[in-house]
Formats: C-alpha cells, structure tokens, sequence
C-alpha cells in the first residue's frame, strides 16, 4: 500500500499522464492517501480538472463531496520557479515529476525554455528536498526513450534529467530517486493518433514523415503501472524501462484510414526527430537487469550500484527498428482501444 496515508505530489498534474495518475491513486487501490497535490502551471486545465473531480455540472453548482475530493489539492505553480515548488515538496512525502515541456520539433525551435522545463525543473526539486533535509520518501521523474542516445533538445534534456536524478542519491541519502523511462502514450494530447484522426475528419491528407519510421508505444495504464511499480519496488539511480510493442507509423495510417479515399503525404522528417527510438542502449546493456515484468538500467555511478557483475541480460540495443506489432496486430490492438471510432 505505497500511497497509505502519503501526502503525493504530481507535478504536471493537469497533463494527460497527471490525470490517470490522480484517478488511479484517488482510487485507493494502493492505499488511501493522506493528500494528492496537483501541481500545474496551467490555470484552465486546474479549473476544468476541479470540476470534474467537485462532479459540478456548471461554474455555480458548487456541490462539495465528503469523500475522496477532499484529499485532491489543486496548485497553480512551475517547476521552473524554486519557491513555487518548494512549498509543496516541503509537504510531500511521494513526488512524481511529470511535468515537461515534450513536443520535440518546439523544443528545437525554443531550446532554453525546453532546458528551463525539463532541465532546472528537475533540478529545483532535488535542490528542495536537499534545503528541506531530505523530507521525500521517493522521487520518480518520468523520462523518455528520446533521452537514450538523443538527437533532440527534448531528448538532451530528459537524458541530463535522468543523470541529475540518479546523482540526486548521493547527495539525498533518505531519499531515493528513480526514473521511468519509456515511449508514446497511445492517444494521449499532442501524439500521432489524435493529429492522424482530425487530418481523416478534415478529408486529409494524412502526413507521414518518412515510411519507415517506428515508435515504441504503450498504453496510458502501462505508462501509470511503471511509475508505481517503481514506487514499489525500485532502488537507489535505478531507472525503469518496460519491455514495449512497437509499429510501423505508415501501417498505422494506412489502417486509420481504411477504405476512405484519403491520401498519404510525405512530409520529410521533422526538425530532432529519429527514424527508430532506443529504450536501452549498447552501452547500457551491462548495467541492465530484468526485475518482474521491467528492465531495470542501474545507475552508472559506482557508489550506488551493487559490487557484483552482472552477466548481460541483451544482446543488442533495444531499438523500436526491431517491430513487434505487425499491421494485423496493430489494427486488432486500435480496435480493442477504440481507436478506429471517429
């Protein structure tokens, strides 16, 4: 029961992962929590989100439940902002940092505010909870697969992120720091699916960078299931790496489209965009061990990995070029998401 009378912080709190994060702690099933606070910078996303948790119908109908929304505690603040974030990791026993700044061709147009996001962010929580004396429990800080062997602003960032949150337990002994590292949230806000089915409503053309692009992808229940498991079960630096399916971009817009007469542009790749995506590189096989269902990267300082060698658990580097789903597969799993209805 990891979460039993816990004050949680979410950090993104609004975003498409910071809501099923609160929706599935919020549902007790891993222990009542003593606070969720949700923390974001985005004041509409706050209201809306505050609604739906009030179960309001309108802005008046101010109905207040004597049950589980009392424990949500909304937050407008950025994690760029040491003092706005300081205050509520001073309260917080468990943090999960989700908030990020995560659309790669920006981030490439705007690289200083990618770094100021992903990059002091980060930073400013572990500065905290070292000038509040360790008062965290666990941290976990959501990364990406576009921080192992970036190319990207974006994935620049999260890979530092990831070396200044495994650095982080040296300094903050009753802490412990892990990162979740994994690919595309299926249907979440920004992500290929929701652009592909407005570019279909709107007659088309569906645009595709180049055909053999490939993505990892896991559902938004797996991408939650990671970060508590970690919670659970992580040690000291390590990060987290689910073992996930991976496609074809060009299989998935020939299957959203179907039998409509839509045509199928190719655009070029974008700025900071990979053709494949790595989960684990070569140079992080040796430190990598299998853990339940996860591959789990041990820190690359010494001092907090254990002293025996572990015998190489991959071969290769864990690469989305290596597919996993073939179109038949892909179309049964969009179909069993609901995904094929619009």
């Amino acid at each position: 029961m990891i979460f039993k009378n816990k004050t949680v912080l979410i950090t993104g709190g609004t975003g498409t992962l910071g809501k099923e994060l609160v929706r599935r702690i919020m549902t007790g099933e891993f222990g009542i929590p003593k606070k969720v606070i949700v923390f974001s910078r985005d004041e509409d996303k706050h209201y809306q989100m505050k609604l739906e948790w009030k179960n309001m119908k309108v802005a008046t109908d101010d109905v207040f439940y004597h049950n589980f929304e009392e424990l949500l505690d909304f937050r407008i603040g950025d994690v760029r902002d040491f003092e706005s974030i300081n205050r509520s990791i001073k309260e917080s026993n468990i943090i999960i940092h989700a908030a990020a700044l995560k659309q790669v061709p920006i981030c490439e147009y705007f690289p200083h505010e990618s770094v100021k996001t992903n990059l002091l962010g980060a930073q400013n929580i572990v500065r905290s909870i070292i000038e509040n004396e360790n008062c965290a429990e666990t941290v976990v800080a959501v990364s990406s697969d576009k921080a192992c062997k970036p190319v990207n602003v974006y994935g620049m960032c999260k890979a530092i992120q990831e070396r200044l949150v495994v650095e982080a337990n040296i300094r903050c002994t009753n802490t412990k720091f892990i990162c979740a590292r994994y690919g595309n949230v299926v249907a979440s806000r920004g992500s290929v699916i929701p652009l592909f089915q407005e570019q279909i409503r709107n007659g088309g053309p569906v645009t595709i960078t180049v055909k053999d692009m490939t993505r990892f992808w896991l559902t938004l229940g797996q991408a939650t299931d990671i970060i508590f498991d970690a919670i659970h079960s992580g040690e000291a630096g390590d990060t987290y790496v689910p073992d996930l399916q991976s496609f074809n971009l060009m299989d998935l817009a020939e299957i959203m489209i179907g039998d409509r007469n839509i045509d199928i542009q190719i655009i070029g790749i974008r700025p900071g965009e990979k053709i494949h995506e790595l989960l684990i590189s070569e140079e992080e096989i040796s430190r990598t061990i299998k853990k339940g269902d996860y591959y789990v990267i041990r820190p690359i300082l010494p001092e907090l990995r254990p002293k025996e060698v572990i015998k190489p658990l991959l071969n290769k580097e864990l690469s989305s070029s290596e597919l996993t789903l073939t179109k038949n597969d892909l179309k049964n799993f969009l179909e069993k998401e609901g995904l094929l209805n619009y």
